[in-house]
C-alpha cells in the first residue's frame, strides 16, 4: 500500500485542480478589471450640487416664458464643408432682440467637448460663425441673450438632422 501512495504524482501535476481553480481566478481578474474601469475616471454625468440645480429650474421656466412672450425662434444649420454655423433668430411681430446672443452646444456625455459661442445677429436676425467639425452625437442646444432673460433649448442629432429650429413654447 505504501508503494501505491509513492507512485501517485503530486497534485500540481494533475489537470483537474487547475481547471477547478481557473473559474474563480477568471472571476477575480474580471472583478479587478471592472473596478479599474469604474474608478479610472470621474463620472461626468453626476451633478455635484443637485439641490442648487433643482432650485434653478424655476428661474429657467421664467426664461422660457419670456422667450414665449417675445415669440422667439432660432434656426441653425451647420455646413461641414465650409465649417460655418449659420442661422436666423426671429421674433413675433413687435418683438425685437437686441445685442449679442450666446449659443451653447453641449455634448450629450462629454462636457469637455462642449462649445460656447457668442453670436451677433444683424438687423434681420441672421448670423454666421466659424465652427470646428461637430462630432456625430446628440447635442443639447441652448440659445440665450447675454443678460440671460430668455432662452431657447432643444436637442440636435447631428449629422442626421442637418438643421434645427427651436421655438419658444406657447
Amino acid at each position: 500500500m505504501d508503494t501505491a501512495l509513492k507512485m501517485s504524482p503530486p497534485w500540481y501535476t494533475q489537470r483537474w485542480p487547475w481547471l477547478l481553480m481557473a473559474g474563480p481566478a477568471i472571476v477575480l481578474a474580471a472583478c479587478g478589471y471592472t473596478g479599474w474601469i469604474a474608478f479610472a475616471q470621474q463620472d461626468a454625468l453626476v451633478v455635484g450640487d443637485y439641490y442648487k440645480k433643482g432650485k434653478a429650474i424655476n428661474q429657467d421656466l421664467r426664461r422660457d416664458r419670456a422667450a414665449a412672450a417675445l415669440g422667439l425662434s432660432v434656426a441653425l444649420r451647420f455646413d461641414a464643408a465650409d465649417g460655418k454655423l449659420a442661422g436666423r433668430l426671429t421674433a413675433r411681430e413687435g418683438g425685437t432682440v437686441h445685442g449679442p446672443v450666446l449659443l451653447h452646444l453641449a455634448h450629450a456625455t462629454q462636457p469637455d467637448k462642449d462649445i460656447r459661442l457668442l453670436l451677433r445677429p444683424d438687423a434681420d436676425g441672421a448670423f454666421s460663425i466659424g465652427l470646428p467639425m461637430l462630432e456625430r452625437s446628440r447635442w443639447v442646444v441652448l440659445v440665450e441673450d447675454d443678460r440671460r432673460t430668455w432662452r431657447l433649448e432643444g436637442t440636435w442629432l447631428w449629422p442626421m438632422e442637418r438643421e434645427i429650429t427651436l421655438k419658444a413654447a406657447e
